[in-house]
């Protein structure tokens, strides 16, 4: 079977340890939507049986965009990676699905926003739009969200109001319906992002794996993520979600990925 994978970063550990459980029988190719140059990129050669979409830049879309128009079995597809760069469109189809999905306030600019009198401090402030480094703060006054106004006054932002919680984000991932689990100290919280510690499945409160499953159901997502904070007494709160996220140093990750790289590949073109 030929296995495709559009990154500019085939030794992420994810992908790599993969790629080492699919050699020995398999081909791995990587195609690199960045080194193209100029124009748009090109979709190279005979289609393989998958391709796997580890980048979200708007260069690697377009060229995953136009292996589907060929046919080609793309994971995630395009349009669930589109909708989880859009942090409107996420929380919108999150909250008409019953989703416990953070309320979500879109604002045109974050000068726009900083104009506005009478808010609800503390407020979460995200950029729109996902991408690396991209905006995400909490704004505890106004003071401090004008000074936000010098580097991103332009940028639309969405808002949310701030949930007490105990400052780690439980980072959850899943794989073909396989979950994966581990806490991370908030980048929200006093002194930042801090470190990711392990986190057994049998830690998570009821009906945590499930919500987690459901989310890929209604985004048709086979490879995300889903950080979820804990409100009070195991009430999830969703605030994010990551189509095909790193998913570092959980034991199993590189062989569900394998597996479902296998699995999709062998399945005639056109079927879900």
């Amino acid at each position: 079977m030929r296995i495709c994978l559009i990154t500019s970063r085939p030794d992420h550990p994810l992908l790599a340890a993969t790629t080492a459980l699919l050699t020995p029988h398999h081909r791995v190719e990587t195609v690199d939507p960045e080194a193209e140059g100029d124009g748009e990129p090109a979709a190279p050669g005979p289609l393989a049986d998958v391709y796997l979409l580890k980048a979200h830049t708007p260069r690697s879309l377009a060229l995953a965009g136009s292996l589907e128009e060929r046919g080609a079995r793309v994971l995630n597809s395009v349009a669930a990676t589109t909708l989880c760069q859009d942090r409107t469109a996420m929380a919108g189809l999150a909250r008409r699905a019953g989703l416990p999905f953070a309320a979500t306030r879109t604002v045109a600019s974050l000068a726009e926003l900083a104009d506005e009198r009478d808010l609800p401090y503390p407020l979460v402030v995200k950029s729109r739009h996902s991408r690396r480094h991209d905006l995400v703060t909490r704004v505890d006054n106004a003071a401090r969200l004008r000074g936000l106004r010098s580097g991103w006054a332009r940028e639309p932002v969405v808002v949310q109001e701030f949930t007490e919680n105990s400052g780690w984000d439980h980072k959850l991932w899943a794989i073909d319906g396989r979950v994966f689990a581990a806490l991370r100290r908030s980048e929200l919280a006093e002194g930042g992002q801090g470190p990711t510690l392990p986190l057994a499945l049998g830690d998570l409160p009821s009906g945590w794996q499930d919500l987690v499953r459901t989310v890929g159901s209604v985004f048709a997502l086979d490879v995300y993520g889903v950080d979820v904070i804990d409100a009070g007494d195991g009430t999830p709160l969703i605030v994010d979600i990551n189509a095909f996220p790193g998913i570092r140093g959980q034991s199993g990750a590189p062989e569900a990925l394998a597996e479902l790289a296998l699995r999709s590949g062998g399945r005639p073109r056109g079927r879900s």
